[in-house]
This record gives structure tokens, sequence and C-alpha cells, in this order.
């Protein structure tokens, strides 16, 4: 396949992964603050509590349970809760309800990632006024125009794949958290008290200090949501890289924090209002510098939760929670896609939500509960997965009811936004969770109805049917895919579409298996013949991330075929051209569809009709297949899963 990789330790992995991994939280300054303190009068405890709580959050929840434990349930490289659940399914098949549940809960979050990001940069124009010796008043800009400008550009860039992307931001990732360190730093330097908030007891103190402050943890969580986004992207970057630049990233996030808790220390007594506080950090004269970057580095975030749900929808579709989209491979560096229909439906999404929610502080009130859900999910499933790596329970059990205790508690203060803007991620999120549970029991119902026979069975008619010369032929090389798991079996409507739907004479007949592996860069193949010089099925075991390119692929077993000498083109050699061909294929798609003879329970007639409604979200067949289109001859074949019993005809006279 020739692919690279962007998994070993170094200064330019570093720098890519800067560019892919962190933008979601890199860009959490913006407006955590702002959250936390609200229209509230500044206390110390206040001030001190919030930044103790992000400093703890920080520290539980990205260092040690993503960065330290998390990215060590890998599967081969690739991480994510769908690849977490890949590693588990074989052994704890129930954990489905979980997996779907916590990635539906990620994508609807993540569709507020890019609208917050931008939104509470571009806001920062209202600081450049003419009182700073500027010549334009931008108070009162409307920013939803530029903000959804911004959007689109980020979504249409998306087809260049996430290298260029990481080459680009990568060095605007740089500057960026070396801003947020040196304005921290330098707003430390002068009020280094605000160092005393490392000390735990702030946060009790944060906690405690009003009967609504436990709530506050809701603005408190927005600074770790980019986490489950950073296990998501593992695939893109390694492990290595993602550890070691989260040191640098960990240290510069933190430095801000201290720094704008340094400045409001500045304002005990007095409210927020309009300010932002990440701007207030900044000389006058450097707005437009940090607004510029602010923007970029927001782009960047967007990117970041772009690139995760790639990933996440192309595992999903891989488990059957989803139609099969088309999935592209934009560059030869693996683990990197692009998948159009995601692309667009993510765009919309993210239009919507600043259309409706336009501020970014009114997206603040909608942001996180849902990625507090796809938390506890990811949790539940490191506990099976520690298990299997029969770790010792007690540590286990010790390490997730921290975890757990933690969660809930963002969990709970998080509901409390639900009226405020938190209702419409869980509906959209709700709304992809009915999307994979349609996919994955259509799927299932449909599989139960399918009918196998023995290709020995029918060994005779297919030899007697390539031999007789009275049909024209079909094609030399005429192919099926089947879905058959046994190695000598194929589907019913297969056997039916050479033989009795129209009869298709041929001097080969292939079918082919198509198995997707847990792993995500198997290639192997295996050929079981039927029939000497006749009839063979073929079972491809293919990675979930290697691109299907079926018809080069069986070029390929048949050319070694014929230079090991187990097939014999010479009888056939004459209608050629040359001697180097290996004649012409013909794949023929065999297309169910449910045939109006079915009486199915009502809920599992509204599961099929979904199920079969959704087919137009699909990419074509011969495109996920890699098939070219020259090639494809599509049948349509009628589906019985429960035949009516309640027919009665009576004859007359």
């Amino acid at each position: 396949m020739g692919h690279s990789r962007i998994d070993k330790l170094s200064a330019a992995g570093l720098l890519i992964t800067l560019g892919i991994i962190y933008g979601d939280i890199g860009t959490s300054p913006l407006y955590v603050m702002n959250a936390i303190v609200g229209s509230k009068v500044i206390s110390e405890t206040l001030v001190l509590g919030g930044i103790s709580a992000v400093f703890w959050t920080l520290t539980i929840q990205t260092t040690l349970k993503y960065v330290l434990l998390t990215l060590q349930a890998d599967n081969k490289g690739e991480g994510g809760i769908f690849s977490l659940f890949s590693l588990l399914r074989r052994r704890f098949p129930y954990l489905v309800v979980g997996t779907m549940v916590g990635g539906a809960m990620l994508l609807a979050d993540g569709i507020i990632t890019p609208p917050i990001s931008v939104a509470s940069a571009i806001e920062g124009l209202r600081f450049i006024n003419p009182t700073n010796g500027y010549h334009i008043d931008l108070r009162d800009i409307q920013t939803v125009p530029i903000v959804i400008a911004i959007i689109v550009m980020i979504f249409l860039f998306q087809r260049a794949g996430t290298t260029a992307v990481g080459k680009f931001f990568g060095p605007i990732m740089l500057v960026w958290f070396g801003m947020l360190a040196v304005l921290g730093g330098s707003q430390i330097i002068h009020h280094p008290e605000v160092l005393k908030a490392l000390n735990p007891i702030w946060v009790y103190r944060f906690i405690s200090s009003s009967p609504n402050a436990f709530l506050l943890l809701g603005a408190v969580f927005l600074c770790t949501t980019g986490a489950e986004a950073l296990y998501s992207d593992l695939g893109h970057c390694g492990k290595k890289n993602i550890q070691y630049s989260w040191i640098f990233v960990k240290i510069c996030l933190l430095a801000n924090y201290f720094g704008q808790g340094a400045y409001l220390m500045k304002h005990v007594g007095e409210t927020l209002g309009e300010t932002r506080v990440f701007y207030s950090t900044m000389p006058d004269w450097f707005l437009p510098i940090g607004i510029s970057i602010a923007t970029m580095a927001a782009i960047i975030a967007s990117q970041a939760l772009i690139s995760g749900s790639f990933t996440l929808v192309s595992e999903a579709i891989r488990l059957h929670f989803f139609p099969k989209f088309t999935v592209k491979f934009p560059t030869a560096v693996k683990g990197q896609i692009y998948i159009p229909t995601v692309n667009t439906a993510l765009l919309a999404g993210c239009i919507c939500i600043v259309l409706i929610f336009k501020e970014s502080a009114a997206m603040e009130a909608a942001y996180g509960l849902a990625i507090t859900v796809t938390m506890l999910m990811t949790s539940i499933l490191l506990f099976y997965y520690l298990k299997t790596r029969r770790w010792n329970i007690v540590v286990i059990w010790i390490i997730m009811l921290v975890f757990f205790a933690v969660e809930s508690a963002f969990l709970m203060a998080n509901l409390s936004k639900f009226m405020e803007g938190g209702f419409v991620t869980l509906l959209i999120g709700a709304g992809i969770i009915l999307v994979m549970y349609v996919s994955f029991r259509g799927g299932q119902i449909k599989q139960k109805m399918v009918m196998t026979e023995k290709l020995t069975n029918y060994r005779d008619k297919l030899r007697s049917l390539s031999q007789d010369t009275t049909l024209p032929k079909f094609a030399t090389h005429l192919i099926y895919l089947s879905k058959a798991k046994m190695d000598d079996e194929v589907e019913s409507p297969l056997i039916y579409s050479i033989l009795h739907k129209r009869p298709k004479r041929a001097d080969f007949y292939w079918f082919i298996n198509v198995d997707l592996t847990d792993e995500p860069y198997t290639m192997e193949y295996k050929v079981n013949v039927i029939e000497k010089n006749d009839i063979y099925k073929v079972r491809f075991r293919l990675g979930f991330r290697v691109q299907q390119k079926i018809s080069l692929y069986l070029k390929m077993v048949i050319t070694e075929m014929i230079e090991n000498k187990e097939i014999d083109l010479d009888p056939y050699y004459h209608g050629f051209i040359d001697k180097h061909s290996i004649g012409d294929f013909r794949f023929v798609l065999v297309e169910e569809e449910m045939s109006t003879e079915n009486e199915l329970p009502l809920f599992d007639n509204l599961i099929m009709d979904g199920y079969e409604k959704m087919k137009f979200l699909a990419g074509r067949p011969e495109k996920w297949f890699g098939l070219d289109g020259s090639m494809v001859t599509k049948e349509l074949v009628p589906v019985v899963i429960a035949p009516r019993t309640d027919v009665s005809l009576k004859r007359i006279r």
C-alpha cells in the first residue's frame, strides 16, 4: 500500500501532533474562565477555587485518564471509543449499547467545538476600538457571518487530508501555546499568590462556597472537553508523540489559566460585564495580533474535532453502526481519511449551532453535557479493558472509582445546563443513536434470513454452464461479492442470479468474501478451490483502515495463481488480444430489497423501513469496494424475511 506513518517520536511528529490533536483542548482558555465567573462578583474563593478545579481536572481527567491510561488501550495504533470496543466485543458483546451512546454523544457535542472556538476568538474584535489608538470601532460588530464564513472554509479544506493540515497548522499551534505561556506568565509574575490554587483545598472551598456553587463544575469541565478527541485521534499521530507533546501543552495551558486567575485577583469585588478575561490579559497594542493567532488556533480546534469524527465514523461503519458511507483516503499516510457525508452533516450542524446560539457565551451553556456521558462510557469500557489485561482488580476499582466520582460530579453539574441549551446536543446525540441502532439492528434482522448454499452442490451445473457454447459468453471472469462465512458456501440469490435470472456463461466463477479485521492494516487472502480452472471462493482479510480496492486485489491474486500454475488460461487465449492478458472482468452486485411479501412484527417492520430508507445515505457499493464502474452489473433480488401466512385465495368456477 506504500503507507508512511507519523507514530515515531520525532520533532516533526511532535509539531504535526500539535497541529492535529490539541486544537480543542488548546483553545479552552478562550472561554473557560468567563464561563466560571459569569455574572458573579469576583472573589478570592471563586478565582482560586476555579483555577484549582481546572488544574486538578486537567491532571486527573486529561493526564491520568487519557494521556497515561486510555492511550494504552490502542488497537494496533488506533484509538477512540469504537476502537476500544473492537478489542472487547468478542468477550463482552453487551458493551455495544454503552459504545453506541458514547460515540453518538461525542459526535453530537463535537458539533459545538468549531462554533464556540471560532466565535470566542472572533468576539475579541469587539475589544479593538478607537480609544485603543485604532481608527476602527468594532464594538458592535456582528460576528455571526464571520464565524459561519470561517467554518465553511474549514470544512471545504478537509479533502486535502490531515497531513497537509498538520504541517500547516503545527507551527501556528506552537506559536499559540507559546503565546498562552507568555501571557499567563506575565500576569503570574505580578501576582504570584495565585499559585496557592495548586492546593486542592481550594476546590472544596469553591464547591462549598454557596448552595449552587457545585453547578460551576459544569463550567470547569470545559477545560477538558478535548480529551476524548485526543484519544480518537491516536491513529493520526501515535501514542509517544501525543504523550510527550502533552507535557508542553499542559504547562502552557496551566500558565495561561493561572495568569487569567492573577488578572482576576486584581478585580476582586467587581463583575466581568462584557469583558473576555483572555483578551484582558493582552496589552492593547497586541490585541490585533492576539486575535489573529486565536482565530487560527480556533480553526485548528475545529480540525481536531473533524479529523476525530472521521476516524470515529469509519470505525462505526465497520461495526455496522452506520450505513456504508463513502470513505476516501486523501493522502498516503496511514490513518488519514475523509468522509464526504460526515463532512457535510457536521458543516450543517455547526452552521445551525451558530444561528441558534449566536454568541459563544450562549454556546457555553450547551457545551459539555453530552461529552460527560461519553467519558463515563469510555470509563466503563476501560474498566473491562484493564480486566482483560489482568490488572489487579483492587487497583482497577480504585482507579475507576476516582474516574466515576469525578465524571459523575461533572455530569450532575452539567445537567443544570439542560434547559439553557444542553438539550440541543442531547437531541442531536439521540438522533445519532437512533441511526446507529436502526443500522445495527436492521443488519441483524436481515442477516437472519440469509440462506446459503454449498458451492459443491452446484459444481456440475456451473461447469456445464461454462462449457455451453449455445449461450453467449457473459465474461471471462464473473465475480460475485458474498457475505457467507463458510469457505464453500454462498448466498442463494447469487446462485439464482447465475443459473436462473439469466444464465451467465463465464470461463471462471469467483466468489469474493471480504472480512474486516479488528486490526487496522491487515492485508491477507485465502483461496478455496471448488473446481479447478472454474470455481473459486476467495476470502480477503483486510484491516479496518485499509482502502478496499477489490478489483485490483483480485487481479493480483489471479496473476499470482497463473504464475504458480494454479490456473491455466491457455485454453481461453484464442479470444484474447495478447498472451499477457488475464481476460475481462464482470462484477455482478446483487442488491437485496425488502419484498412486499414480508410480515414482520410492528417494531421490526419500523426498523427495516428505516434501514431501507437509510440506504440513500450510503455510498454506491462499487465505490465502497473500489470497483471500476465499467465492470459492474447490478441486479435486484427481493428479500423475504417473514413471508405472509394469512393469505387465502378461493377458486371460483
